[in-house]
């Protein structure tokens, strides 16, 4: 999941209301709560233009907030982002509406290995929107050594001690200790969660802060010297801001993510949802959105206008496996819960 961060804070220009000289352009309004910073503004003011549907986004920090407002029921938003194995948890819990995702000329966009997966077998509820990973980055000013494992995260070397940041949620910090201690994700096992819990209790007097905000800027400009973060976001701050990091590739693997494009029930503007959702993924657009975000495209872009590549944006082009995040069990999530719990008190 920010950019991908997931910055709490973030309000978007395409919030910004359009007049129009042609009242029969005037065809309601589309309300998204996305993950900050992930949608492109000039995106939304497109498809503003074009449709004149005025269009508000919101944004959430975490999957797990995200899914609090929709069990909480009348969310009031047409679109929201969740990543893949909370789309399952969303779709098991009847929180989301089926569009016939399948049938919608978006689906048609959407590169083969990213079609009716796992989270949607049946391809009624989601369009993918990006996809990416979960790692940490290194402020290169503060920390010189190697960066090929997450022992230097985990376990931290003495220059890194007092100078490392996690996120504020579980979910993905879990997982990459998971990673590595080799213990499958969504582990039942009580003992297996107790050795997560030992590893994140003996790094805990190292971490300066559990926090899912304001991570470009303590991670470049040097506030702490490793964050966990994601793959897009570190590129950006690296490229955007000229700041000296460097997105590890620990060699027990990264967490990987996928996040869609999903309609909670009831929404009360779904035709406009899906107007919005076939617009983002049509090529050009998807490319622009793509250029924008700086995350990985499920969809299919103009190659010969796309920003980044192998050469220039390696955080995208992971060389260690990628393991994505699943959709766990009462049981298993309920350790997951017990494990932070114990953590942060």
């Amino acid at each position: 999941m920010s950019m991908r961060i997931r910055i709490a804070a973030f309000a978007m220009a395409g919030a910004v209301s359009l007049a129009f000289s042609v009242p029969a352009l005037a065809e309601g309004n589309l309300a998204i709560y996305a993950w900050a910073d992930s949608i492109s503004p000039e995106m939304v003011a497109k498809f503003e233009k074009e449709t004149g549907i005025k269009v508000t986004v919101d944004a959430f920090s975490s999957n797990e907030d995200l899914l609090t407002k929709l069990q909480a029921g009348s969310s009031g938003y047409d679109i929201v982002t969740p990543s893949q194995h909370f789309v399952k948890i969303m779709i098991d819990s009847g929180l989301l509406e089926d569009i016939g995702a399948s049938s919608m000329a978006a689906y048609q966009q959407i590169l083969p290995e990213w079609q009716k997966p796992w989270w949607d077998p049946t391809g009624n509820y989601s369009i993918p929107l990006a996809f990416g990973n979960a790692g940490y980055t290194v402020n290169r000013d503060v920390y010189k050594g190697p960066v090929d494992s997450w022992k230097t995260y985990f376990e931290p070397p003495v220059e890194l001690q007092g100078k490392i940041a996690s996120l504020a949620q579980p979910d993905e910090v879990i997982s990459a200790a998971q990673n590595y201690l080799g213990i499958k994700y969504c582990s039942e096992d009580p003992q297996e969660m107790k050795r997560v819990l030992d590893l994140l209790q003996a790094q805990k007097p190292y971490v300066a802060t559990y926090s899912s905000d304001n991570i470009e800027n303590r991670i470049g400009g040097g506030e702490v010297g490793a964050h966990f973060w994601w793959d897009g976001n570190s590129m950006r701050v690296r490229r955007n801001d000229k700041a000296k990091v460097e997105y590890a590739m620990p060699k027990e693997g990264l967490v990987g993510w996928l996040d869609s494009y999903v309609v909670p029930k009831g929404a009360p503007n779904i035709d406009n949802a899906k107007k919005f959702i076939d617009f983002m993924a049509e090529i050009d657009n998807a490319t622009a959105e793509y250029n924008y975000y700086g995350h990985s495209s499920p969809v299919k872009i103009d190659e010969s206008k796309a920003l980044y590549n192998k050469g220039n944006a390696p955080e995208l082009f992971p060389t260690v496996p990628v393991k994505m995040s699943e959709a766990c069990s009462p049981a298993a999530q309920e350790l997951v819960t017990k494990v932070w719990t114990q953590l942060l008190q």
